[in-house]
């Protein structure tokens, strides 16, 4: 379906590849093609073809795998997190439906990626601070979804806005993409340290705070541009000179 042709399920550290099949298979049926892996390694082929089919078997022998989730995000700009669990420095999730209706508007000029972790253990704190949003399937007391299971409802409920959704008039604007975001991170810790906002035994707290700020307001690029600059002038002011990081 057209508009779903810049979504991609990435699935982090799976174990089973016979779940990576079932989802490549699942996300095909509602119109996605793009599955991402992020993985030490590149599963064993013939035991994720067994759960796929015949016409998946394309995306099977095409699909990327990268060694770290930074790198296989780098270019999109909006990063949905999948969880069950609850923490105080997590994100408050919202249903599967409304993450997508949230998603909708903002598709005709962003990258979007829906992230899935381990089957054992699902996500990590450091997975989900690159992400915008969470979503967290509302069960009866009993979470026991499999990962195909959890993929297919995303993926429902993101092509159900898309049949019954219209279009937007005036397409949401273009968001920073995951390495912008990285770099004004890098360098905000960099100018928060410097002035003492931030020490080691804050600075998980402060930065997770920060970021759930910015990640419910969204920025373009021009903003994290504007927000790194800032920190250079701060830095320049406190240490006469600026070395930087994340460039």
């Amino acid at each position: 379906m057209a508009g779903l042709q810049d979504v991609s399920i990435i699935l982090v550290r799976p174990r089973i590849p016979e779940n990576i099949g079932s989802t490549v298979r699942v996300a095909a049926n509602f119109g996605i093609s793009s599955v991402i892996l992020v993985r030490d390694k590149m599963p064993n082929r013939k035991r994720m073809a067994k759960t796929a089919t015949h016409n998946t078997s394309d995306l099977l022998e095409t699909m990327p795998c990268y060694a770290s989730l930074p790198e296989a995000l780098q270019d999109f700009n909006l990063v949905v997190g999948t969880t069950a669990r609850r923490g105080r420095q997590r994100f408050a999730e919202r249903s599967p439906k409304q993450v997508m209706e949230w998603l909708r508007p903002q598709m005709e000029k962003n990258r979007v990626a829906i992230l899935f972790g381990p089957e054992d253990s699902g996500l990590s704190n450091d997975d989900l601070k690159l992400c915008q949003i969470t979503s967290a399937i509302p069960t009866d007391n009993f979470s026991s979804l499999n990962l195909a299971q959890a993929v297919a409802i995303h993926c429902y409920e993101l092509f159900q806005t898309m049949v019954h959704e219209p279009k937007a008039t005036i397409p949401n604007p273009t968001m920073a993409n995951s390495r912008e975001l990285e770099s004004m991170y890098a360098s905000l810790e960099e100018a928060l340290f410097e002035i003492d906002f931030l020490n080691e035994e804050e600075q998980q707290r402060k930065m997770g705070n920060l970021r759930n700020f910015f990640a419910r307001r969204g920025l373009e690029s021009r903003d994290t541009q504007l927000i790194r600059s800032i920190c250079r002038k701060v830095l320049f002011h406190r240490t006469g000179s600026y070395e930087g990081s994340g460039e």
